[in-house]
């Protein structure tokens, strides 16, 4: 638990006395503790108040939608660590309605990294993941992100949660605690890959597991029903239960009446049996004179290993869920226009299920791999399932950023949206307010903030008389702390503060590097992989940075290559040799790092049509210094122009156009 200020203890005895609300923020902080039935208890576990306070919500900044939206829904797909994401979405009127705190998703599917430390095979021939963050940290981790999605879920929504054997008994704990017992239908059993090593002194394991909870007892469900085998599909008479019907007894089939037995009715009504037999399922068995019915499919159960767990493409995703999965899930929890939601979306199997099925989705994620599969996977769609048939344009949808920011385009935004932008980036109550005359902002916690207008006021500099002369007007009114948020370079002083009398000045600066005094925990990036193994590692990021493009020398030439295959189309080779990378980030204490140590992967689009990155091949920093630092493909793969982006593990770009005459010849 946080341990609580001064200052924050006098306003909260303040308020006690005067009898006033307390803001919801100390009221998730003061520890007014309750005992529930059973839970599990480990070390690091944060009690769910502490969580909600404690998360930093970061604002969605938009950087290019797809499509024409008209002014109406746009589906989502964000960069960004998910549990930032999902207290930011908690401000969305569409995703949660604050005044009722109910939640309007319908669906969530999630399919974190299990937590193992284990190497899972996605394809059979190369590691798809390293699930690093294991043990009680991996548990807290996850459970911190249920206690989001629980708030987010419709009163009638449902979650799945797919895990595998190491874990899977400690998840049913924290979702029964989280979701409450009594709310979870099913542990569905799924195949856990295509293929499977061999196993020592154990069976093979094959199976993962899908915990489906539901929010209430009032949910959505359709029961789902495939084909028999055609050896199961056999006639049978028909189905009778006991009760009598006192109306309409009897059936009627090729004109002849039939009767169930004494006591009882038949199981089906007239209607169901002209559709049967419209179809050649109902029938007179010629030899007995009585009716039978032939049933070619049944109700699903809860073993799933009939379809598979993940889909294993050539140069595909590591660890890709199967569309036919997701469309079993997304159409026994939800209806047409409902709203879905996958935290961990990797590939985008989710939106590109709900895609097809007329829902509504958003996918968020923390990879730069994963945002860009996805959007070159929702630009390239086919209407069926598996990705077969005619190609499908989707509906529009909106590339968000959450944490990782551009600053010249949150610079560029009208003032209005700017200040609106800026107090959430600064975790802000939006409220204007005046003291002495002047008007302010809003609140940081209890104390007053300035969103100061630079725009308006273009030739004022922040410096230590400009702090002079708002104490004069203030005095003592603002209390111990006051807030002024401002561009970097209109701010002249170093300090984090300024401190007159009783009162600390704080400047908030555009760029921004964390000031201790005002944050519990440190900020933290989001770390791009160096390496396919790498590709899903947990990631809890702390904060928010802004984009820092890194710089970039790379040699580019075109040669005659030193093994000619039968296959290549062509005897040339190009060649990217990057000679400097270097990560440009803004920390107050100066981070070192040696040439080419913060690349994390390069991307190439071989046919670049001047506006979308359709991303078609990923280099990754380990194997790229395995080979001398140099890319390598066959010339005939530039169909025009293409572009190549740079990526450091901060997820920062920098983006090249190239064509083939700018390729030199050696």
């Amino acid at each position: 638990m946080n341990k609580l200020s001064r200052e924050e203890i006098e306003f909260i005895t303040k308020s006690l006395k005067e009898g006033k609300p307390l803001l919801d923020s100390y009221r998730y902080i003061i520890p007014f503790e309750t005992k529930k039935e059973y839970e599990l208890t480990y070390e690091g576990k944060e009690r769910e108040e502490d969580i909600l306070a404690d998360t930093m919500a970061v604002p969605l900044q938009p950087v290019k939608t797809f499509g024409n939206g008209n002014g109406g829904w746009t589906n989502k797909l964000i960069f960004g660590d998910n549990l930032q994401v999902l207290k930011a979405l908690m401000d969305d009127l569409e995703v949660y309605d604050k005044n009722t705190g109910r939640g309007k998703v319908r669906l969530i599917y999630i399919d974190p990294p299990f937590g193992t430390g284990d190497i899972y095979d996605a394809k059979g021939t190369a590691p798809a993941y390293s699930a690093k963050l294991q043990g009680a940290k991996f548990i807290e981790f996850l459970r911190k992100r249920l206690v989001f999605l629980r708030g987010i879920l419709a009163d009638d929504g449902t979650i799945y949660v797919r895990i595998d054997y190491h874990f899977e008994h400690y998840l049913k704990a924290v979702m029964d605690e989280i979701f409450e017992k009594n709310n979870f239908k099913n542990e569905i059993i799924i195949n856990r890959s295509k293929y499977t090593k061999t196993a020592s002194r154990r069976f093979l394991t094959k199976t993962d597991s899908l915990f489906f909870y539901t929010k209430s007892e009032n949910y959505q469900y359709s029961s789902i029903r495939k084909e028999k085998p055609v050896e199961e599909q056999i006639w049978r008479p028909f189905l009778h239960l006991p009760g009598e019907s006192k109306t309409n007894r009897y059936r009627v089939i090729e004109d002849k009446k039939f009767y169930p037995p004494q006591g009882r009715h038949w199981a089906f009504s007239q209607k169901n049996l002209d559709i049967a037999y419209s179809k050649g399922l109902a029938k007179i068995n010629p030899k007995t004179g009585k009716p039978e019915i032939k049933t070619i499919d049944t109700e699903i159960s809860n073993n799933w290993t009939d379809i598979p767990g993940y889909t294993a493409r050539p140069g595909g995703y590591p660890t890709e869920n199967s569309e036919v999965l997701l469309e079993r899930i997304i159409t026994a929890s939800s209806n047409l226009g409902d709203l879905i939601l996958d935290a961990f979306a990797g590939s985008g199997t989710t939106g590109a299920v709900s895609e097809k099925l007329g829902r509504r989705w958003i996918m968020i994620d923390c990879g730069k791999l994963a945002i860009y599969t996805m959007q070159k996977r929702l630009l390239n769609l086919r209407k069926e399932i598996s990705n077969k048939g005619k190609p499908l344009k989707p509906k529009p949808f909106t590339l968000y950023n959450a944490g990782l920011y551009d600053y010249k385009m949150v610079k560029d935004l009208p003032w209005d949206k700017y200040r609106e932008f800026v107090l959430k980036l600064f975790q802000c109550r939006d409220e204007k307010h005046r003291i002495a005359g002047v008007e302010l902002d809003g609140y940081l916690g209890r104390d007053p903030v300035m969103v100061f207008n630079y725009k308006k006021h273009k030739d004022v500099i922040l410096d230590r008389g400009f702090v002079d002369d708002l104490h004069k007007i203030f005095g003592d009114k603002v209390g111990y702390k006051f807030f002024i948020i401002a561009p970097a370079a209109s701010v002249m002083f170093f300090e984090d503060y300024i401190e007159k009398g009783k009162t600390k000045y704080f400047a908030l600066r555009i760029p921004y590097s964390i000031i201790d005094e005002l944050h519990r925990k440190g900020f933290t990036h989001i770390k791009q992989p160096i390496r396919e193994a790498d590709v899903n590692d947990t990631i809890d990021a702390v904060g928010f940075d802004f984009i820092q493009i890194p710089d970039v020398e790379c040699d580019y030439f075109i040669e005659d290559k030193k093994e000619q295959m039968e296959m290549d189309k062509s005897n040339k080779e190009i060649v990217i040799k990057i000679n400097k990378f270097k990560s440009n980030i803004l920390s107050k204490k100066p981070l070192k790092f040696e040439n080419r140590e913060t690349l994390s992967m390069i991307m190439v689009d071989y046919d670049y049509d001047g506006e979308v990155f359709d991303f078609d091949d990923v280099f990754y920093a380990e194997d790229l210094k395995k080979n001398k630092w140099e890319v390598r493909f066959d010339a005939d793969k530039i169909d025009g122009q293409i572009m190549i982006i740079y990526i450091d593990i901060f997820g920062n770009e920098k983006r090249e156009v190239k064509k083939l005459k700018d390729f030199k010849k050696l």
